[in-house]
């Protein structure tokens, strides 16, 4: 992934938060930095998190929320009781152990699980910090990441979050709450990570040492610069005790150049120039498939491990998506 040497212009000023936003944007020690970050004030960022509260509230109220609960609750059960065996009882609930010590048929009751929950596995390495149109694809990441965190939080669910790099940077526990919710979403925003690729084997294998209970788990990356073969196998392990999605966040700069003459590029997670002649058609062909072929081999993985995939396009509305996956997720539950 290339990305343009230029950064963005710095944030203006303005009056800083009191009370319970002031806690939210305060910073804390962490394996990075967890305040605004020197080019952004906090008044801006708190009118960030404040818009895209607003914004996804409407998302989830209107739409999102119902197609959540359909989608997700009852996926799970956990064990109620054990209690003596009654006519009609599945004879696979039988509790054996209970039963030769008691010497009366017992069987194990369950109940379907009141709450769950929901982790965000994002991937804020640097070529996440790229983007052609309106959004950053980490932006468009988080604010996609905060409609579904929210419909989770307003089903009564958990939710928590392990932002990385090329390596773990830090976890957010799982808990509920709106004040939690807004957390989660300062740092998916504006978590300043220390570095600069992405593994995501590793993250994937600090869920699964971590987690162990069944948990509904969306991959936010790219899944650019770290080649498929070297994260397959922590994701199939991880989809088999998870229900685990991905959700691939793209810009279409990343699969076409412009005819924009000769520019000077950078790999967003290398630091390694490049110059380009993008009036030349085979560089900006030799481009194309380069990017295409990664790609595809992406998406080859992720359907071989029967993950189910979001797209989404940095800049552009990801509700569109969102709706689109939760129908396929209701269709197949009937």
């Amino acid at each position: 992934m290339v990305a343009s040497k230029e950064a963005p212009a710095a944030a203006g000023r303005g009056k800083a938060p009191t009370g319970f936003f002031a806690s939210l944007f305060s910073p804390r020690t962490a394996s990075g930095k967890s305040g605004p970050s020197a080019e952004v004030s906090t008044a801006e960022l708190l009118a960030r998190v404040r818009h895209i509260e607003i914004r996804t509230r409407k998302l989830v109220t209107e739409a999102l929320a119902g197609a959540y609960l359909s989608t997700f609750k009852g996926q799970g059960m956990e064990f109620s009781e054990v209690r003596e065996y009654a006519p009609g009882d599945d004879i696979r609930s039988v509790d054996w152990n209970v039963t030769s010590r008691t010497g009366d048929l017992h069987v194990k009751k369950f109940v379907e699980e009141r709450e769950q929950t929901v982790l965000f596995l994002l991937d804020v390495s640097r070529s996440f910090a790229f983007g052609s149109r309106r959004d950053f694809k980490r932006a468009t990441a988080a604010e996609a990441s905060a409609a579904l965190a929210f419909s989770a939080i307003r089903s009564g669910d958990r939710v928590g979050a392990l932002l990385f790099t090329d390596r773990p940077e830090i976890r957010l526990p799982a808990r509920k709450g709106r004040r939690h919710g807004l957390r989660v979403l300062r740092d998916l925003l504006y978590f300043e990570p220390e570095g600069a690729g992405t593994d995501i084997a590793e993250a994937l294998s600090v869920l699964n040492r971590a987690v162990r209970r069944r948990a509904t788990v969306f991959l936010v990356s790219d899944f650019v610069g770290d080649p498929p073969e070297r994260w397959v196998r922590p994701l199939r392990v991880a989809a088999r005790r998870h229900d685990l999605i991905a959700v691939r966040v793209t810009d279409v700069r990343e699969h076409a150049l412009p005819d924009v003459g000769l520019v000077e590029l950078e790999d967003a997670e290398s630091g390694v120039p490049v110059r380009l002649d993008t009036s030349d058609r085979r560089v900006r062909d030799a481009f194309r498939d380069r990017a295409l072929k990664a790609r595809a081999a992406a998406a080859r993985a992720l359907r071989e491990t029967g993950v189910d995939v979001v797209e989404v396009t940095a800049g552009e509305p990801y509700d569109a998506p969102l709706r689109k996956f939760f129908r396929m997720r209701e269709r197949r539950r009937r």
